[in-house]
């Protein structure tokens, strides 16, 4: 199975609604940070993308789409490695993005819980770094996410480049992959108060390192599973 979408788009752009969307599509399973939560061993593979041997295909060989970090910080050589896949840059105000990270994924506190832990240090290599490590800094975040979408912009064909907002809905998303609208509603979850609870739920532990009883619950409660629902991808 070749990867056939691959997202550019930051992390708080609306990701986890996109691999919903993309999964009711047909384009399942579509990987998303939460693939790290759910299968810690995924961190190794990160790192070695991050030590310059990536393996696209341990990473992606299960899935047909990608979306969220710590992918989207690699969207140009995945691009490369799976030239016949679509890119999706799912993009939304910056200051409004700003102000979803910082209150969840990037906020000072998950930070502090995470660090010195494998994934705190996947974060850092992957995404922090890649800001410069100045992630609560606004102004230069808004300006990164700014430059990141001219860059994506000027950097893929536009043949092959969809810029998205999820608030768009299924019409734009199915014109682009070719397919029929379905008919039931856009998925919208991982709201920032929803947000903000699962991290918590995961990352306020001792140590840093959830349970995996915790990853599933969290998981689950993300993508709106039922307890003893989903297929873990």
């Amino acid at each position: 199975m070749a990867l056939q979408i691959i997202g550019a788009g930051f992390g708080r752009t609306g990701t986890a609604s996109l691999k919903l969307a993309l999964e009711q599509l047909g384009f399942a399973p579509c990987y998303h940070m939460t693939e790290v939560i759910e299968q810690p061993a995924h961190i190794d593979r990160w790192m070695d993308v991050v030590a310059g041997k990536p393996d696209w295909d341990a990473i992606f060989g299960a899935y047909q789409a990608c979306v969220d970090f710590p992918a989207s910080s690699y969207y140009r050589e995945i691009a490369e490695a799976y030239p016949n896949a679509k890119v999706l840059l799912s993009v939304r105000d910056p200051d409004t993005w700003f102000d979803s990270i910082y209150a969840t994924i990037m906020s000072p506190k998950m930070v502090e819980n995470i660090s010195g832990t494998p994934f705190g240090e996947l974060n850092r290599r992957t995404i922090w770094d890649k800001f410069g490590g100045r992630i609560h800094e606004r102004a230069h975040m808004v300006e990164c996410f700014k430059r990141h979408t001219e860059e994506v912009k000027a950097t893929i064909d536009p043949d092959r480049l969809l810029v998205y907002e999820v608030k768009q809905g299924w019409g734009p998303l199915c014109e682009f992959l070719g397919v029929a609208v379905p008919d039931a509603a856009f998925p919208h979850v991982n709201s920032t108060e929803e947000t903000k609870k699962i991290l918590e739920m995961l990352f306020s532990g001792s140590g840093g390192e959830p349970t995996d009883s915790q990853r599933d619950q969290a998981v689950d409660r993300l993508y709106k599973r039922e307890p003893d629902a989903g297929e873990r991808h």
